[in-house]
């Protein structure tokens, strides 16, 4: 699987959990902060990646 992909699927998977955890509890929660602050991570990392490829012209 080539990285981009793993990125892809990494943030859905955190999507998810922080969906899941933000149905049962407040936003403000330590749980569901702890989750958005995760899929903000990836987030960045994807966004990231991709302008280290336009600055690489691929």
């Amino acid at each position: 699987m080539n990285k981009i992909r793993e990125i892809e699927l990494q943030i859905q998977e955190l999507r998810a959990k922080l969906y899941k955890a933000a149905e049962r509890k407040s936003f403000t929660d330590p749980t569901v902060v702890a989750a958005s602050q995760e899929l903000d991570e990836m987030l960045l990392k994807y966004e990231l990646f991709f302008k280290s490829k336009i600055r690489e012209g691929k």
